[in-house]
């Protein structure tokens, strides 16, 4: 049994908040971010939106003048029957039959089950559970019999997504039957009850053209028991993306796949392998999801899986990936450090953290910018163009901003983004601001936290009334 601990508003992003004081203060300029939540202080995907700058900008309870030891901190507790790895998502006044409208708070556990929880019912160690949905089919239970990993029982590791106008939850789920074999399926959920939707659930499979891990006749197939969902759930366009990385420790023939279904209906609309021709590549982005800008692209940051040159064959691993998702998905763009090679020897992989797209910038020559963030466990934080992500070159990385080193070691921080600056905090280091000027980064931090994070780091979210 798990004791889930609540603070008040949003949980994890106060708890943040109260961890973080700055050494300085952080500079505020003009700035037009992305949208925050589809409503007031609804909390759907991973990061509050689907560019992921952890910008929640409804607040109108929290400030800095009472986040302090004095006036913040747990307000209450309750129990859940495994380990909470995702994002808890939150929605506000929704109607539930019979009880009227509450204010819901969704977990998801490692063993299999959903909670909707009564927010303003949470006090002390207690709770008013809404309703609670196990996602084992008869005579599962959670996954045990991994061939490697550091997560038992393993059943929902990332974070589900919530699209309030079709009234559901989408969750994926992995199981083990009675015979040992493990599944993974797609489940959309009622927000209302937590009964299962549109026909659902459906099981995870996929194929590919290639000759990689797990391939037969030029078809490489998806392998259930070496992968695992870290990654976040994303929904655009009415389509519910997957993106997929290997167990802890990288065993057996795992592959860097995305999979796409309609939100509407759970049918697989799309599938693409990003190492097709090799295996061990994966997006494990730091529990960070995909993200996805106005016209549909999504995007991607591989690790590992480097075999042939970047770009030929197929191969796109350890790499940042744009991906087109009309008629399916195939790669628009990519990015691939020229020292790929070298960094996936020495286990420094790209795709560590989540990727982070900003708004619109201007440059100092008047040209607007569609720029994305991306920092892996290399200590780099790389600033790419979206218009042109630049690709392959064996000696130099052709991308639009020079690579600003974040630390000597490594990074598992998923960026966000705020008034002009992009933060950051990774491992064994402190949280980091990096101003954002004509379209530029800076290339040192204008203000550091004074606490130092753990061996992980931290991951920041943003709380504010507005900009």
């Amino acid at each position: 049994m798990s004791r889930f601990p609540i603070v008040p508003w949003v949980p994890f992003v106060a708890t943040l908040l109260a961890g973080c004081s700055a050494s300085s203060s952080s500079p505020i300029v003009n700035g037009t971010p992305p949208p925050g939540p589809p409503s007031s202080t609804d909390v759907v995907t991973y990061h509050y939106d689907n560019q992921r700058t952890g910008e929640n900008l409804k607040e109108t309870t929290l400030n800095p003048g009472n986040v302090n030891s004095a006036t913040f901190g747990n307000v209450g507790e309750f129990v859940v029957d495994g380990q909470v790895d995702g994002q808890t998502l939150f929605l506000s006044q929704l109607g539930i039959p019979g009880q009227g409208n509450k204010d819901v708070l969704y977990v998801a556990t490692e063993n299999d089950t959903v909670y909707a929880v009564d927010a303003q019912s949470i006090s002390g160690s207690s709770a008013t559970i809404l309703w609670k949905t196990s996602l084992l089919a008869g005579g599962e239970s959670p996954a045990t019999s991994l061939p490697c990993g550091n997560i038992r029982p393993n059943g929902i590791t990332a974070t589900p997504v919530i699209d309030r106008a079709r009234n559901a939850i989408y969750v994926e789920a992995m199981s083990q039957t009675p015979a040992g074999n493990i599944v993974h399926r797609l489940h959309a959920l009622d927000l209302t009850n937590g009964s299962e939707l549109f026909g659902g659930p459906t099981t995870i499979t996929a194929t590919y053209p290639g000759t990689g891990g797990n391939s037969s006749g030029g078809v490489v197939t998806f392998l259930p028991p070496v992968h695992h969902e870290r990654a976040a759930l994303l929904e655009a366009g009415s389509t519910v993306y997957t993106a997929w990385a290997g167990l802890f420790g990288d065993c057996g023939a795992y592959s860097a796949w995305v999979i796409a279904y309609d939100a509407g209906t759970l049918k697989q609309t799309g599938a693409i392998d990003l190492v097709p021709n090799n295996s061990g590549g994966g997006m494990w982005m730091g529990g960070g999801g995909p993200a996805a800008d106005a016209a549909g692209n999504v995007y991607v940051i591989s690790g590992n899986g480097f075999a042939d040159t970047p770009g030929t064959n197929h191969s796109y691993g350890n790499s940042f990936v744009r991906l087109a998702t009309s008629g399916g998905l195939t790669v628009g763009d990519y990015f691939t450090p020229y020292n790929t090679s070298a960094e996936d020897s020495a286990d420094e992989d790209f795709g560590s953290a989540g990727p982070l797209l900003l708004p619109d910038l201007t440059d100092a020559g008047g040209t607007v910018r569609h720029l994305a963030v991306g920092a892996g466990k290399d200590g780099n934080l790389y600033v790419l163009n979206r218009d042109n992500l630049g690709q392959f070159n064996s000696t130099k990385n052709n991308i639009y901003q020079p690579t600003i080193q974040l630390s000597t070691g490594e990074n598992h921080s998923s960026p966000v983004f705020f008034n002009n600056t992009v933060y950051i905090c990774p491992t064994n280091n402190a949280l980091k601001a990096f101003p954002v000027s004509q379209a530029l980064l800076g290339t040192l931090p204008s203000s550091e936290s004074a606490h130092l994070f753990g061996s992980n780091g931290a991951v920041a979210s943003i709380s504010a009334n507005g900009t």
